[in-house]
């Protein structure tokens, strides 16, 4: 038999017996049709409330309002996209699509991301265009609408707190939703304060801060869905432990080509050359598989694809 022929033969696609039943096709499936329920619902109510906060900002006169108005407008949207990312998701993989289509969820996240950041920057810049202006705001309806706005933001926080599980997508959505309970609460804070001191100002300040306190969670979403785009190494996995691990299976005489990405930021891929003994029982026993699958498993790693060779067959590996 010819190296290179050796080289095919062994190598393996790993899951490991836990997830056998459960997680084999977790690449090409989505989560539980209850995320989506979730999604729906809080749709549902972040859209009513986009309504009652646009017409009460343009009506009271409070550029905090129609700012978080505006970012609920931006919520329905990413709730949509999201809603529609997860609906794509749940296909299975195909002939084409060997992977399945979880890169769209990422896709949807990152999209949210990139919404909300231009967002915020949309509401420092009429913040500060307003600063010094004379603006007549009535307090009453502000106050009432964005105490609505708030209980409504905190229901649909919860919700989608429940059914995050790791999925960078939901997380995108709770992402709108937790900005926009933190605007309400900055909207309450500034209508109080315009009622009771009559300083005008605070209205503005209120837009500002609901803007800061968005902006560095949307730059922290867009980079995590940036780097499973580039199929950067997860943060939760560590290519340094993996090789030491694998270098420390019996029968193991060297590691390379290692490579760990994730799909959809939440299931852990792993593909690497193991250099075995050259003896008989080494190259054609599942021993090394075995034992170097149930190390990657020990690291959260339980999706491997792992080749075998000989020492003499790594000397011609110039790919990678």
């Amino acid at each position: 038999m010819s190296t290179q022929q050796h080289t095919h033969d062994y190598s393996h696609d790993h899951h490991n017996e836990h997830d056998h039943s459960h997680n084999h096709n977790e690449l090409g499936h989505s989560h539980a049709p209850n995320s989506l329920k979730a999604l729906l619902g809080v749709l549902v109510l972040t859209t009513v409330i986009f309504v009652a906060e646009l017409s009460a900002g343009l009506i009271s006169g409070s550029l905090a309002l129609l700012a978080d108005a505006m970012h609920m407008l931006s919520d329905s949207t990413g709730l949509i996209i999201a809603a529609v990312a997860m609906l794509i998701g749940r296909k299975a993989p195909t002939d084409r699509a060997t992977y399945g289509f979880k890169r769209v969820e990422v896709l949807a996240a990152m999209t949210n991301a990139v919404v909300v950041a231009a967002l915020s920057v949309w509401i420092v810049v009429e913040a500060l265009m307003r600063l010094g202006g004379d603006v007549e705001i009535h307090t009453n309806l502000m106050l009432i609408v964005a105490v609505i706005g708030f209980l409504t933001n905190a229901i649909s926080a919860l919700i989608l707190m429940r059914h995050q599980d790791g999925n960078i997508n939901m997380r995108g959505a709770f992402l709108h939703v937790l900005s926009d309970m933190l605007g309400s609460v900055a909207v309450i804070i500034a209508g109080l304060v315009i009622r009771y001191t009559g300083w005008m100002p605070a209205d503005t300040i209120a837009s500002i801060v609901i803007a800061a306190i968005i902006i560095p969670r949307a730059f922290g979403l867009l980079k995590e869905a940036i780097n499973i785009l580039l199929e950067r190494v997860p943060t939760n996995a560590d290519p340094e432990k993996a090789t030491a691990a694998l270098k420390d299976v019996e029968g193991v005489a060297d590691v390379h080509d290692l490579h760990i990405w994730t799909i959809d930021g939440k299931e852990v891929l792993a593909t690497c050359h193991l250099v075995v003994e050259s003896t008989e029982k080494n190259v054609y026993g599942c021993g090394v598989l075995d034992r170097a699958e149930a190390e990657l498993s020990k690291l959260g790693i339980n999706h491997s694809t792992i080749q075998l060779e000989s020492a003499e067959h790594s000397d011609h590996e110039s790919v990678c």
